[in-house]
């Protein structure tokens, strides 16, 4: 019985170890199959001259990765997607994403770095040549510089320009590329809403790519360019992610050495990059997005500075731009004065840019058509080529009046100055409010009525009066949207004018917010508020005294021209106010 178990054993070994042989036989059989008629197609393919493209790739990629410093973590994810490729038929859909993903992976800068400018004099000389003024900005990049030198370390800090458009952010950043030698690159963030613009798309879709991120730093070919963010309180957010949540990653400090593109996989170091960010406001940049960025505010720019700016600047390259010699237009700095008070309106200068243009090409036309040799610019020319003046230069009041009041504005495009007026009339006590106000102004208007309510005897009202009549504050220039607290002290003299009846002084200009007990209180903005109201002829401002600090900001050629009064309380401001 033993024996006839032993045998049974004996062939069931036997039928799977044949079993066996037989499946290896098949395969070594099929292998050498697809061998040879790989072998085969190779050899028809060497004949026809058309030698198989993967073999050259891959040879190619190899040597790459061993005669270049790529990091080790990346030679082998290469190599390991190699090996894959190699296995795959090369008509499989999936050789062309391999091939596209390892090209990625080649092509970015792992090690290749440009060195920078190390004479600190030549790189002021640049910033300088490029731009007039903006010492704050060329300051913080000196800084930078002389740091780096000191230190040895790439380490770059993340900068965001701050300012009204046209103030000359954007070429600012070209500048400090230009300053130190490095390359540029840029990316508009402007309506982009999709979180894989900046952090790219998983390998799995199809069409996949990296981020804008990693797209601008192959573009740059090393890994410390001058990089710029442009319109950061542009972005926009749906339903397809929050990109400038993405963005944290990026412009951290702390984190963007260990950066993760979607696509690429593999931690990529951004924290040699020199990130430069632009924003019009600072309300639209979201606030952990703030707490990473070094801000640096840029204000509009003096008539002074604008005339500079065009006759060093704009002038020349319209010049340039128009075929014309400086010997052809003749434009003085007074008439340059002329076209920055009376045809633009701006915190920059790009409307003033286009002005010049604008008498460029009408003194080609006039060399070319009406054969004149060359031209001096005065005014009448200016009004035949230009039509009459755009815009008023101060519109302050010319005699005392009784309830209006120059207030000073901070809008998107530098300071303004507003009247604010208001009337009574006999009614049942209501206040009407007009002029397009946002919510916080109109607050400001019945926190200043209130106000005077709590004080009617000690500024000279009959307290029965309010529930006799009717007021109304107006604000104008009514298509224009206004809001923001600063109006406060403006609208409590206007109604204290108006009910009253003491005039208000003309050559005066206020701003501030005031609270329900009448204190006053900070604003911002200042420096632009006083020079719209040394553009208006206005030679006294009340600031609030939590403001006297910023006095530091406001130009010399304002400071010699207008008499600054720090005010605490509303009673401050109607004493020097009011007549």
């Amino acid at each position: 019985v033993m024996l006839l178990q032993d045998m049974e054993k004996e062939k069931k070994m036997s039928e799977v170890e044949k079993k066996i042989n037989e499946t290896v036989k098949e395969r070594i059989d099929q292998g050498q199959k697809d061998y040879y008629l790989r072998e085969k197609i190779h050899a028809i393919k060497e004949e026809l001259g058309d030698v198989a493209e993967i073999d050259k790739d891959v040879e190619n990629i190899r040597k790459r990765l061993d005669e270049n410093p790529y990091p080790e973590y990346i030679k082998a994810k290469v190599r390991d997607e190699l090996s894959r490729y190699e296995i795959l038929p090369p008509a499989s859909g999936e050789t062309g994403v391999i091939k596209a993903y390892i090209d990625w992976l080649m092509e970015l800068p792992w090690w290749q770095v440009t060195k920078d400018n190390e004479d600190l004099n030549d790189a002021q000389k640049i910033l300088d040549e490029d731009h007039y003024g903006l010492e704050k900005v060329k300051e913080r990049i000196m800084e930078y510089l002389a740091v780096k030198q000191m230190t040895n370390s790439l380490k770059a800090p993340i900068i965001c320009l701050l300012g009204p458009p046209g103030v000359g952010k954007t070429s600012l950043a070209r500048s400090v590329a230009r300053a130190l030698d490095r390359k540029f690159v840029k990316m508009s963030l402007g309506g982009v809403r999709d979180e894989a613009e900046i952090r790219g798309h998983r390998r799995t879709y199809l069409g996949a790519l990296p981020g804008r991120i990693i797209q601008g730093m192959k573009k740059a070919g090393v890994v410390n360019p001058v990089f710029l963010i442009d319109e950061i309180d542009k972005m926009a957010s749906d339903y397809k992610g929050d990109p400038s949540s993405a963005m944290l990653e990026v412009l951290d400090p702390e984190q963007n050495s260990v950066f993760s593109d979607h696509y690429i996989e593999e931690n990529y170091d951004l924290s040699n990059v020199l990130f430069i960010a632009t924003a019009n406001y600072l309300e639209n940049i979201p606030p952990a997005l703030q707490d990473r960025l070094e801000i640096i505010q840029l204000s509009s720019y003096t008539d002074a500075e604008k005339v500079n700016i065009a006759r060093e600047h704009l002038v020349p390259k319209q010049l340039k731009e128009n075929g014309l010699t400086p010997e052809q237009l003749h434009i003085s700095d007074d008439m340059l004065l002329y076209l920055v008070r009376y045809y633009t309106r701006e915190a920059g200068v790009r409307q003033l840019e286009r002005t010049i243009a604008a008498i460029a090409r009408k003194t080609v036309l006039a060399i070319l058509k009406d054969g004149k040799e060359s031209i001096t610019l005065d005014k009448d020319l200016i009004h035949e080529w230009l039509g009459n003046e755009k815009t008023d230069y101060g519109k302050r009041e010319e005699q005392d009046q009784v309830g209006t009041v120059t207030g000073l504005a901070y809008t998107s495009f530098g300071g303004d100055v507003l009247q604010i007026e208001a009337t009574k009339f006999e009614g049942k006590g209501n206040l009407v409010l007009t002029g397009q106000l946002g919510d916080v102004m109109k607050e400001s208007a019945s926190i200043a009525l209130d106000y005077i309510r709590s004080h009617a005897k000690e500024f000279g009202i009959d307290p029965e009066c309010f529930g006799k009549l009717d007021i109304h504050v107006h604000v104008p220039e009514g298509a224009v949207p206004k809001d923001g607290p600063s109006a406060g002290v403006t609208m409590t003299t206007a109604l204290v004018s108006c009910l009253s009846e003491r005039p208000v002084k003309s050559n005066l200009a206020m701003t501030g917010e005031v609270t329900l007990r009448g204190n006053v209180l900070p604003i911002g903005g200042l420096k632009e508020k006083s020079l719209a109201a040394h553009r208006a002829g206005i030679d006294t401002i009340l600031i609030p005294k939590g403001n006297v600090k910023d006095l530091e900001d406001v130009p010399q050629e304002v400071k010699d021209h207008i008499r600054f009064v720090p005010v605490a309380t509303a009673q401050e401001v109607l004493k020097e106010a009011l007549v």
